[in-house]
């Protein structure tokens, strides 16, 4: 039996129960004063699916309240459809290929698209490499910053610029967006992610040789002398990192061809939550979609937020812009 097969992906009331068995495991909360006790399903013939009533505040409330899904006007199923196809495809689904097989406007799936790559945004703050394990850390460059136009002889300084940091014990990856790479940009993002008793495992590159100090041990491979890896200590290597930056850009330049620098902080939330869930980490497809509704609690997208231009400062505020 396919997984597509299933009922929740086809029947609304269905796929109302699926969501509510993963954001209620005990029961419906109201949304609005936290009421658990006093709560009544709606069953009346004009009743919209899933409505409930709490009898504490008077107010009646849906599973969506309170989530990326609230106020959208986007059937259950199709989001669930949805969330299952962006967690399932590796290098990630465009926004055109969801409005053709979920028969929607390439707008709404261009905002659903963003919305659950907002679900995939973690809140796990835990330092990487607390038990002594290595972790790699590395930027890449992709698209073109348009705050920074091109400069003579600078290969990068007019490319958007991604700091990641990935914890080979649990298969994790963090990724940052930063306004350039200078030590005082990085160091701050390396001290509250990765744990003082960690191994530090990088390349040459010169803004990394004044952190190493500041762990346990501090692995260097020369990239610019064809090491790839140490040959006194064979776990000295970024390779993993850069494992995961080909599928990021695999994805960035073959799927989604463009993204503007406001919106890349979700891009990499996506593509860090796909790796860190993958099934090398015991994590399958279903489990993924599972977990990607597991965030969908307290967070809030509206289409005026991500479509805005607004103050030049207010994405990189929400997308935790490393600017220090």
């Amino acid at each position: 039996m396919s997984i597509l097969d299933a009922k929740h992906f086809h029947d609304e009331e269905a796929a109302y129960r699926f969501v509510e068995a993963r954001i209620w495991p005990d029961g419906p909360v109201c949304p609005h004063c936290g009421g658990v006790d006093r709560i009544g399903k709606l069953k009346g013939k004009s009743t919209r699916i899933g409505t409930y009533k709490c009898y504490d505040c008077r107010k009646p409330f849906t599973v969506k309240v309170g989530t990326v899904f609230e106020k959208s006007h986007v059937p259950m199923r199709h989001w669930l459809q949805a969330i299952f196809l962006m967690s399932a495809s590796k290098k990630g689904i465009s926004a055109n290929q969801l409005h053709r097989m979920l028969g929607c406007t390439l707008k709404t799936a261009w905002f659903m698209s963003h919305r659950i790559r907002e679900e995939m945004r973690s809140g796990n703050l835990a330092p990487f490499g607390s038990t002594g394990g290595a972790v790699e850390a590395d930027e890449t460059f992709i698209g073109r910053d348009r705050h920074n136009p091109p400069v003579k002889n600078a290969r990068s300084a007019h490319k958007n610029k991604v700091l990641s940091l990935l914890d080979r014990d649990s298969g994790a990856v963090r990724s940052y967006v930063v306004k350039d790479l200078r030590i005082r940009t990085i160091l701050p993002i390396l001290e509250a992610n990765i744990s003082r008793e960690a191994r530090l495992m990088t390349d040459e590159a010169a803004h990394y040789q004044s952190i190493g100090w500041n762990f346990a041990d501090h692995g260097v491979v020369a990239h610019s002398k064809d090491e790839y890896v140490s040959k006194a200590d064979r776990t000295i290597h970024t390779n993993t990192i850069e494992g995961y930056y080909s599928i990021f850009k695999r994805g960035m330049r073959g799927v989604y061809q463009h993204c503007d620098q406001r919106h890349l902080h979700r891009y990499m939330a996506e593509f860090d939550f796909r790796y860190t869930n993958r099934v090398k980490t015991g994590c399958d497809d279903s489990e993924r979609a599972g977990r990607i509704l597991d965030g969908v609690v307290g967070k809030r997208l509206t289409y005026e937020t991500t479509r805005s231009k607004g103050r030049a400062d207010a994405w990189k505020r929400r997308a935790g812009w490393a600017e220090w």
